[in-house]
């Protein structure tokens, strides 16, 4: 199932729903972070840029996007995993899941990946994610939002994306 193939360059999602830029500053964080459609290497991607700080408690920047364009969820149950197309610096990433479960803004199911600077596809069967900050397990047919992000250390990012989907 094709969440987004970034055929839009007005970042809204195959699924009607718009990529967003968050960085720690919503939590008082000091990360810097850039969202944009461009075109590398012939594909149309979102690159998101910045610089993860870890100072007043801060170390993440991503770009999300809600999965369901009415605020509901999205049920996953018959999929594998995430897929995604991606290139970058070689730095490693995540993708982050949320369901009605993940109820605080820390709490999420993660999956990590690598990034190198060829495109390649990276495929996150749904068995990695791993919950963080919460005890429920992973609800497939309860998704809500998910994240690619650059958290956890002190390092520039600098990430695309050609394409993010649902696998069998």
């Amino acid at each position: 199932m094709l969440i987004d193939d970034i055929g839009r360059d007005d970042l809204i999602s195959a699924l009607g729903t718009n990529w967003q830029c968050i960085s720690d500053r919503v939590m008082g964080g000091v990360s810097e972070a850039t969202l944009r459609h461009e075109v590398h290497a012939g594909k149309h991607c979102l690159h998101l840029t910045g610089d993860v700080q870890l100072e007043n408690n801060g170390g993440f920047v991503q770009m999300a996007l809600e999965l369901d364009p009415g605020g509901g969820y999205l049920d996953a149950r018959t999929f594998t995993g995430v897929g995604l197309t991606v290139s970058g610096n070689n730095e490693r990433y995540a993708v982050h899941l949320r369901t009605a479960d993940a109820v605080r803004p820390w709490q999420s199911y993660r999956a990590p990946f690598e990034a190198s600077g060829e495109w390649h596809v990276v495929r996150l069967p749904f068995t990695r994610f791993v919950p963080h900050r919460l005890e429920a397990p992973l609800d497939l047919s309860r998704l809500r939002r998910l994240g690619v992000v650059a958290i956890g250390r002190a390092f520039h990012a600098d990430l695309r994306l050609a394409a993010i989907e649902l696998y069998r």
